[in-house]
C-alpha cells in the first residue's frame, strides 16, 4: 500500500461533484439495500407523465432510466452538482432547477404524478404533498439513523441521540401528517468497508455533514490513527442505514 502522505494527496485533489462514487471503486465497498431502488425507481418513472427528482445531485440516478416521463423535472442546491446535472440530463430534456435560493419546490400545486428521491436532505413533506396530484405517489430511499456512525464517531467521539434522527417510523409518521398514505415501508442496515485512509478522506470530503469542517489538517492525527488500524486490520468497518418509503396523495 502507498504511503499515507500518497493517498491523502490523491484524495485530497479527487473531484467530489456529484453524486457518482466510482472513485471508490477497488477502494470501498457498500453493502446495497435488498429491494434494488435504481431498479424499481426505473419502474415507476416509465409509468409517469410527470414527474419531480428531489436532491437528484449530478443526476446520475435518474441518467440510469431505461425511460423518462415526457415530462421530467430534477431539484438540486449545490452549485457544482446543479452544473453536472445540466451537463449529465440536459440532452436528455431534463428540467434542471436550481433551489440553493428557493424556498419549498418551485411548481404550482398538484403538478406531479410522481415525485422522488434517493437521499433527500430533507424531505419537506408538505411541500412534496402539495406538489403531488392526487392519486399521486412519493418514492424514495431515504438515510436511516445513525448511518455510518461507526466513522462519524471515530472523528468526532460519541454524538449526541438526537444525531441519531431520519428513523424509519418518524419520517412515515410525519409523511402522514401532512396527508399521505404510507404504502411501503422498508429498512436495511448495511456493511461499508474502507481499504485505504484516501477512500476516507474522499468521503468525508463528498459527504461534508458526516463530519462537519473535516479537513486533512484539523483531523491529521485521527487519520493518522485510522491508518494504523486499516494497514493492521485489511480496512476500516462501518455500516450503512437505509429505507424505503412509498407514499400516496
Amino acid at each position: 500500500m502507498r504511503t499515507f502522505d500518497e493517498l491523502v494527496r490523491e484524495a485530497e485533489a479527487a473531484d467530489v461533484t456529484g453524486w457518482g462514487f466510482e472513485w471508490l471503486d477497488g477502494r470501498a465497498t457498500e453493502e446495497r439495500p435488498p429491494w434494488g431502488y435504481a431498479r424499481l425507481l426505473g419502474k415507476r418513472l416509465a409509468a409517469a407523465r410527470v414527474a419531480l427528482d428531489i436532491d437528484t445531485g449530478g443526476g446520475e440516478v435518474i441518467a440510469q432510466a431505461p425511460m423518462l416521463p415526457e415530462r421530467m423535472h430534477v431539484t438540486e442546491a449545490w452549485q457544482p452538482n446543479v452544473a453536472h446535472a445540466r451537463r449529465s440530463l440536459g440532452t436528455q430534456g431534463v428540467q434542471v432547477h436550481d433551489t440553493s435560493e428557493t424556498e419549498g419546490l418551485p411548481f404550482r400545486d398538484e403538478t406531479f404524478d410522481l415525485v422522488t428521491s434517493r437521499h433527500p436532505v430533507n424531505p419537506a413533506w408538505e411541500e412534496i404533498h402539495r406538489a403531488l396530484r392526487p392519486g399521486g405517489a412519493y418514492f424514495a430511499q431515504h438515510v436511516g439513523a445513525a448511518s455510518a456512525f461507526e466513522l462519524v464517531e471515530f472523528f468526532l467521539g460519541p454524538v449526541p441521540s438526537d444525531r441519531r434522527g431520519r428513523n424509519d417510523r418518524g419520517e412515515a409518521d410525519a409523511a402522514t401528517a401532512v396527508g399521505l398514505t404510507v404504502t411501503d415501508l422498508r429498512t436495511a442496515r448495511c456493511r461499508m468497508e474502507f481499504f485505504d485512509i484516501g477512500s476516507v478522506v474522499w468521503i468525508l470530503r463528498k459527504c461534508g455533514w458526516w463530519v462537519p469542517d473535516f479537513s486533512v489538517q484539523r483531523h491529521h492525527d485521527r487519520l493518522l490513527a485510522l491508518d494504523s488500524h486499516i494497514r493492521t486490520h485489511g480496512a476500516s468497518v462501518a455500516h450503512s442505514t437505509r429505507h424505503l418509503i412509498e407514499a400516496r396523495r
